[in-house]
C-alpha cells in the first residue's frame, strides 16, 4: 500500500518546520520506505503499518496543537510492492527518459 499524507497542526503559528520535523522523525524511525515532498510525504508498507504510522503522526501533532488536519490519499493495489519507485520508473519508461525526482 502507498499512502501520501500531510499532517497540519492548527493554531501553532505560521512557521511549521519544527512541527513537521517531529513528524518526519517519526516516519524515519518507522523503518518504512518513504519519500518526503514539499507538501506531503508518501510511505509504502502493509495496510496496518501505513495506517498505524499515519495515526502515530497525527497523535504526535495533537500533543502540541489543539486541532490537527490530516489528509490521506491511498493507492492500494493487490499483490504489488515496490511502487514508491516503480510508479516513477513506469512513467520514465513511457517517456523514454528520466524525470526529476523529489
Amino acid at each position: 500500500m502507498l499512502a501520501s499524507f500531510s499532517v497540519l497542526p492548527v493554531g501553532v503559528g505560521e512557521a511549521l518546520s519544527e512541527h513537521v520535523a517531529r513528524i518526519i522523525a517519526i516516519i524515519d524511525e518507522s523503518g518504512l520506505d518513504y519519500r518526503l515532498g514539499a507538501m506531503e510525504t508518501t510511505v509504502e508498507g502493509s495496510e496496518d503499518e501505513v495506517m498505524n504510522l499515519i495515526m502515530k503522526c497525527h497523535r504526535a501533532a495533537r500533543d502540541t496543537a489543539s486541532r490537527v488536519l490530516t489528509s490521506i490519499t491511498i493507492d492500494d493495489r493487490a499483490g504489488v510492492t515496490g511502487r514508491l519507485t516503480g510508479k516513477i520508473e513506469d512513467i520514465e519508461r513511457v517517456l523514454g527518459r528520466s524525470v526529476r525526482r523529489g
